[in-house]
């Protein structure tokens, strides 16, 4: 009998969360608001303001949105955790989410949750995985054109959709896929049974 395999912790983990969130968020309805949005304004002196630049990325404000991003993380993020390691992937979420987080409070009046910067920085992370030196992937191009252009054509649309946490999660992406090592080998994971 096979037993099932935690493949990709930070990934399961990530997913899980973010669907207990919305689950609590559902009844208590202000749960969400309160712990996992980045706020327009932001007091240094409040803690919970920090945890937020990070946090929003688990709260999500419908379940299409949910199913939406968690079917993007769910397909590529085990590919990436298994290429880069787990604390790796780890690492690029958490800047991804801040970055987005704090750019969010410096540039715009509006607040800012879910993982769709996430899920951006996946997506062209994955486009560049099998990087050759000297060379850049006509698939990273492509990518790149598709996703990030529309995302930049949209922007002038009132959607309620942030493009911006799109396309800096896409910067973020290309930037770990130049630089961050990704041969997995003597990398820590985390492995969970």
């Amino acid at each position: 009998m096979r037993k099932i395999d935690y493949n990709a912790p930070v990934i399961l983990t990530f997913s899980l969360l973010a669907v207990a969130v919305f689950v609590i968020g559902q009844i208590i309805p202000a749960f969400i608001g309160r712990y996992f949005l980045v706020r327009s304004t932001m007091s240094l002196l409040n803690p919970l303001d920090y945890f937020r630049l990070i946090s929003h990325v688990l709260g999500h404000g419908s379940v299409q949105h949910l199913v939406g991003n968690l079917t993007l993380i769910l397909k590529l993020g085990p590919i990436l955790e298994e290429k880069y390691g787990s604390l790796a992937l780890l690492w690029m979420m958490l800047v991804t989410a801040l970055i987005t987080g704090i750019i969010n409070v410096l540039l715009f009046s509006s607040g800012l949750l879910g993982a769709s910067g996430i899920v951006f920085m996946l997506i062209i992370l994955v486009s560049i995985v099998d990087l050759e030196a000297g060379s850049i992937p006509l698939t990273f191009l492509l990518v790149v054109m598709i996703f990030l252009g529309g995302e930049l054509v949209s922007i002038f649309r009132s959607d309620n959709i942030s493009q911006m946490s799109h396309i800096i999660g896409g910067a973020v992406g290309a930037f770990f896929g130049f630089v961050a090592p990704h041969d997995n080998v003597d990398k820590p994971t985390v492995n969970m049974h």
